[in-house]
């Protein structure tokens, strides 16, 4: 059976600026979201108290933005992990399929070598 490599921990990692700089402005783009969020949630509360709408429609029209908001952030994640995988490509960096795939067959390597070493 092949052994798993274990990283060291006294090991410094490389930081990767563009992983940091993506990190950064994706994080940022998640605190505007729920910023966003708890000011649609704070109007509507608004627009209830002020009774300019039903608190039945408020919550039906907190519903869709919330809807259309999940929507809009799934068509989002999707155009950015495009387009980090495009730049990965470019860069010749492997996927964690490639790399997946690799260690499969050393690990199916390193079982035939152990096998002759038997024989």
């Amino acid at each position: 059976m092949a052994e798993k490599v274990k990283p060291q921990a006294e090991e410094p990692q490389e930081v990767n600026p563009f992983l940091d700089a993506t990190r950064k402005v994706l994080l940022a783009g998640i605190g505007a979201v729920a910023l966003a969020q708890e000011e649609i949630e704070k109007f509507i509360g608004q627009l209830i108290e002020r009774g300019e709408i039903a608190e039945k429609d408020g919550k039906k029209l907190l519903k869709e933005v919330k809807d259309k908001r999940k929507k809009g952030t799934e068509k989002a994640e999707d155009e950015v992990t495009k387009r980090v995988e495009t730049v990965l490509d470019r860069m010749n960096v492997p996927s964690k399929s490639d790399i997946d795939a690799l260690s499969k067959k050393i690990s199916e390597l390193s079982k035939k070598v152990d096998e002759l070493k038997k024989e």
